[in-house]
């Protein structure tokens, strides 16, 4: 499996105020999207191979044979006769092209998993490095802040005193004043 990153891959990190792209995780193995490659033989390949799952690929297999078996065992054709040999031969040689092409299908699929689950791990990496700042970030506003009430508990504690010197005082020039003027 080619583990190489592509250059957007391996590029800084994008500005701040710029959203990140939601599959830059999926960047290191874009060379996996096709299963069998991008020409014409891949594209050919993927499309035949996933056809030998699906319904209508065994229900026209199915009546291709009944056709075959029904036409031969009449006698309303005489190019394969009971045993059937060429049938069996045409189920050997599409067999043999098939199961090559089916193990190729699973084994490339198998690296995209591979590099699908490489790249769900570097997310929950990232994900988990994010939480973590901002945690980190919480704790430091946190803390600033209980700085903050600190400061303003002494500050109000500091402005309390004062009204009451001031008020003391206060008090006191105006006895002062009261007793001159008598």
């Amino acid at each position: 499996m080619n583990t190489e990153t592509t250059p957007s891959a391996s590029s800084p990190a994008p500005a701040a105020h710029a959203a990140p792209h939601a599959l830059r995780f999926h960047l290191r193995s874009v060379h996996l999207a096709s299963v069998f490659g991008a020409d014409a033989f891949g594209t050919k390949a993927e499309r035949f191979a996933r056809f030998f799952g699906t319904p209508t690929f065994l229900l026209g297999q199915s009546a291709v044979v009944f056709v075959w078996i029904t036409l031969n065992a009449a006698g309303l054709v005489h190019f394969d006769l009971y045993p059937f040999i060429l049938l069996n031969l045409a189920f050997s040689l599409q067999a043999a092209y098939a199961a090559p092409l089916i193990l190729l299908a699973q084994t490339r699929q198998a690296d995209r998993d591979k590099a699908s689950a490489e790249n769900d791990a570097h997310h929950r990496e990232a994900l988990a490095l994010d939480a973590a700042q901002r945690e980190a970030a919480s704790v430091a506003q946190l803390e600033l802040l209980v700085a903050l009430m600190r400061r303003n508990t002494e500050l109000t504690e500091l402005t309390h005193q004062l009204s009451q010197q001031i008020e003391g005082l206060t008090r006191e020039m105006h006895q002062h004043m009261a007793l001159s003027q008598r």
